[in-house]
């Protein structure tokens, strides 16, 4: 097999993002290295990771830690952990980092740029969004159901060979990826829908279907998009014209038993990511001046279980 050996990446947080994308790279001959923990982490060190996928199925040794030292400097580092486990993560960042390190945060929400550059030297941080419905099934299986698009892009330009690089081995691993010239608008037109989407399902304890198929739903559910749509031009963010119609086409065409990862959090009673979500509209909603009720509401509703309840 083909080896791009002149690529190193690490996966901080081998779930349904990290595991997948990294697992597809993997399997394609580029140098992955999974960080992980628990369960999760015995799992990928003595079965090694399981892909299921309508894409295709994939089984395979892989390469897994639960400590950044042993790894040392990387090309690419994907920071795909929860949100609520960002800081956390962040202090396992500086064994990974070189001179030409690029940090690529493929998390929910508008903030982690932000974050990650008032944590380590913002050259190391550039931009990333991922569309792909996946999650942890058990340990060390990753059960992708829906999707399966990477972008990413630079905040500066000194990032970008390490980012045409990544494409590249993206490319060779049949990874639906864009190497983007504007990936703040990128991520902000992911979180239009996501933030909607993954409020109304967890609010409603219901699919994505549910959602299409009552009237009633429907409506809330656009009003949310067109909400976070507000923010963001508030905000300066120049997302799409006609952005609401394209995310309604988008989700005429998911599977109708798809969930959002919010929900699959609710149920297993895991912490929810609401505070940088539904949570994050209403935050800098206010900052701007801008009414986001929907959000509100399932800001509040949910509010009980943003801690878990496990």
């Amino acid at each position: 097999m083909l080896r791009l050996a002149a690529m190193r990446i690490a996966i901080l947080g081998s779930g349904g993002v990290g595991g997948y994308f990294g697992g597809r790279l993997a399997a394609s001959g580029t140098d992955v290295t999974f960080i992980a923990r628990g369960a999760h982490f015995a799992a990928l060190q003595e079965q090694g990771l399981r892909i299921e996928s309508p894409l295709g199925n994939v089984s395979m040794p892989v390469t897994a830690t639960n400590d950044t030292a042993a790894i040392g400097p990387v090309d690419v580092v994907f920071f795909s952990v929860k949100l609520y486990d960002s800081d956390s993560a962040i202090q396992a960042l500086p064994p990974l980092l070189g001179p030409r390190t690029v940090v690529v945060p493929f998390q929910n929400g508008v903030e982690s740029v932000e974050k990650l550059a008032t944590a380590i030297d913002a050259h190391h941080v550039a931009g990333g969004t991922t569309y792909i419905v996946a999650g942890i099934a058990e340990p060390g299986v990753i059960r992708h159901t829906a999707l399966g698009r990477l972008i990413f892009g630079p905040t500066t330009e000194s990032q970008r060979p390490q980012l045409a690089d990544l494409l590249s081995a993206c490319r060779q691993a049949d990874i639906d990826a864009t190497l983007s010239e504007n990936i703040g608008v990128d991520t902000w037109t992911k979180f239009v829908a996501l933030a909607a989407l993954s409020g109304m399902t967890s609010v409603t304890r219901r699919p994505i279907g549910t959602l299409r198929s009552d009237p009633g739903l429907w409506q809330m559910t656009a009003a949310a998009i067109a909400e976070t749509v507000a923010v963001a031009r508030a905000k300066g963010v120049r997302v799409p014209d006609g952005i609401e119609n394209e995310i309604a086409t988008a989700i005429d065409g998911f599977p109708p038993e798809s969930k959002s990862s919010m929900l699959g959090d609710l149920e297993n009673g895991r912490r929810l990511e609401l505070p940088w979500l539904s949570g994050a509209v209403v935050r800098l909603g206010r900052e701007l001046g801008v009414e986001a009720p929907v959000h509100h509401f399932i800001t509040t509703v949910l509010a009980p279980y943003a801690n878990g309840s496990s």
